[in-house]
């Protein structure tokens, strides 16, 4: 069996952070709720996209290291190693759009490597994480990994043209604001992919 993984919004939850560095910068005032769509949406509500565009990228470059993990996620991976080949297959830009030109994917690999691991022990050995340029490459890795299982927070990868017919498209949709249709399951928490993953071992599928 081969586990793929999302990394943004789906491994890391980045809640916390966005907030926090917004309201520091004072882009929105702290009484706004603590999570990063409400951020992006406080932006665009005071038509300032610019803000946004250039928040994301510091917040994914030089401030990387902060973001959390999701709750049960790296539970979740270390028993997930025991019964399968597992693979992180990202979308990721190699630097922002506006402002100081960050190495987002050593920014995200670092953060691989210093959070998700068992003791000193990395959980994803490097050759088996892949940050790609296009949504396009993202698809065809995952193919090329021949994934059974790939866990997304964006419907629209699952379902993009192109995404393998045999793999199980499982959709992470924490704040539940997607209605599940065109994959094979929804999740809201990483605790519920894990009962679904046990109950996937123990009848031996």
């Amino acid at each position: 069996m081969k586990i793929g993984f999302d990394f943004d919004n789906t491994i890391v939850s980045y809640d916390e952070l966005f907030h926090a560095v917004a309201v520091e910068q004072s882009l929105v005032p702290a009484a706004t709720p603590v999570s990063k769509i409400a951020v992006r949406n406080h932006l665009r509500k005071i038509d300032n996209e610019a803000a946004w565009t250039e928040l994301q990228g510091y917040v994914y470059g030089a401030r990387m290291a902060q973001a959390a993990a999701y709750p049960g996620v790296i539970e979740f991976i270390r028993t997930a190693r025991e019964h399968a080949e597992i693979v992180i297959v990202s979308h990721k830009t190699k630097h922002p759009f506006l402002g100081p030109q960050y190495d987002l994917h050593a920014a995200a690999a670092g953060w691989i490597s210093t959070v998700l691991v068992d003791g000193t022990s990395p959980l994803f050995a490097t050759e088996r994480v892949f940050f790609e340029l296009t949504k396009e490459e993202k698809i065809a890795r995952i193919a090329a990994c021949e994934c059974d299982y790939f866990i997304d927070d964006l419907p629209e990868i699952l379902q993009m043209q192109g995404f393998p017919a045999h793999t199980q498209r499982l959709l992470f949709d924490p704040e539940h604001g997607h209605d599940g249709e065109g994959v094979s399951a929804r999740f809201g928490s990483w605790q519920e992919i894990q009962a679904f993953f046990e109950a996937t071992w123990q009848t031996g599928n």
